[in-house]
């Protein structure tokens, strides 16, 4: 236990001093981990490993492939996203103007570990605890000639203990508890946050199926003294909440060697603070994954992952007015730039591919790429006054260790 809490403490204080990027399902990462990121971020149903099984379905500890064994699973994912702005003023005689984000790259980490309870009464329990970061973006346009000021980041971090309890050979129930750390830029500085959270989720497995589904609760965090939003030249506060989402999975195994794993999750983004602001609609995500044993050693993965762009278009805005964001009157041409240029979360089509090299019987190595497709989102003002654009696409790598003890 010692050693746990040793790891933990390291490596919670290496994702606290991460910085943020943008994920690829609306902000929120499409997978945890190395492995779920080869496979398109499925896990709801066959995570094959620790982290991604407490992202994904808490009640799928019992079914790791290290059970009824121990792991400890450590990961890197790196992240460069090429975000271009466009702000078109022709029709109020100020012409265009396109820049490029110069926000570096991002380092985002993940941890998991579990471990069976010996105790005799609790031998059906089987405990673990996550850390990783989960959501966010990173925008700097500070040294463009026309958004000199705009500098924006988002990032929640979530460490999550959780439990699972196999009710029968074939059926696990599991929750986890959510502590979310959470930080905001709106080039004032980071203001930091905290709230708390959760997930439940069950597993049941029928011959060479496995059917998996998880809930994770809204989770708010108030940021203060963000933004100056109405120009009243007092900074404001801001509330920003990750939805509520529901997760099922559906995994079979048609041969010993080859696993298929197709998930579909619905986030809510329309009906909490900050990205309901901001104009956001719900989210339904689908992915596919498959994983192929090659040989005893080597384990070969793809994937496919889709999310509709969660991003509405307000085509036809008022230049003039105002709209109101958690109660200040904010400057349509202000808003309506900060939801196009400043918070672009539109990347909707993402290609997976990875591997994993067992090492020894305890070592495994896993390597996994993402590319997303390049999205672009467009909207114009009434009478075609102002017109605002971005687009978005990257590549993401990710490594990771698996431990089995």
């Amino acid at each position: 236990m010692k050693r746990v809490i040793s790891i933990m403490s390291i490596i919670v204080l290496s994702c606290m001093l991460t910085t943020p990027a943008f994920c690829t399902n609306g902000l929120n990462a499409i997978g945890v981990g190395p492995t779920s990121r080869a496979m398109g971020g499925v896990g709801v149903a066959a995570p094959q490993d620790t982290a991604s099984a407490i992202f994904s379905n808490p009640a799928a500890l019992n079914f790791v492939p290290c059970a009824p064994g121990s792991e400890a699973v450590y990961g890197l994912t790196f992240f460069d996203a090429t975000v271009e702005g466009k702000i078109d003023l022709t029709g109020m005689g100020l012409g265009v103007a396109r820049e490029e984000s110069k926000a570096r790259a991002s380092i985002i980490p993940a941890i998991g570990i579990t471990s069976p309870i010996t105790a005799e009464r609790f031998e059906k329990f089987r405990f673990g605890i996550g850390a990783y970061g989960v959501s966010g973006f990173n925008i700097d346009y500070k040294e463009s000639s026309f958004l000199e000021d705009m500098s924006l980041q988002i990032q929640v971090m979530k460490f999550s203990p959780c439990i699972a309890y196999m009710m029968r050979p074939s059926f696990s129930i599991g929750a986890s508890l959510h502590i979310d750390y959470g930080s905001v830029d709106f080039g004032n500085g980071i203001v930091p946050g905290y709230t708390i959270g959760g997930q439940v989720g069950i597993l049941y497995e029928e011959g060479k199926f496995r059917f998996g589904t998880s809930y994770t609760t809204p989770q708010k965090i108030e940021h203060k003294r963000v933004a100056d939003f109405d120009g009243d030249t007092s900074l404001d506060t801001l509330d920003v909440e990750s939805p509520t989402s529901y997760a099922f999975g559906i995994a079979v195994k048609p041969t010993d060697d080859l696993l298929i794993e197709t998930d579909a999750k619905w986030y809510n983004w329309a009906d909490v603070a900050g990205y309901e602001d901001f104009g956001f609609k719900d989210q339904w995500v689908f992915a596919v994954g498959i994983q192929y044993e090659a040989s005893s050693k080597i384990a070969l993965r793809a994937g496919f992952n889709y999310g509709e762009n969660p991003v509405n278009k307000h085509n036809g805005f008022d230049l003039m007015g105002t709209t109101d964001v958690q109660g200040k009157d904010v400057p349509n041409m202000s808003y309506e730039t900060l939801r196009i240029i400043g918070i672009p979360a539109i990347v909707e089509k993402h290609l997976t591919l990875g591997f994993g090299y067992d090492m020894s019987e305890s070592v495994i190595i896993n390597l996994s790429y993402l590319h997303a497709f390049k999205e672009t989102i467009k909207e114009r003002s009434a009478l075609g006054m102002m017109a605002l654009e971005s687009t978005v696409e990257g590549d993401s790598g990710s490594v990771g260790i698996s431990w089995i003890f």
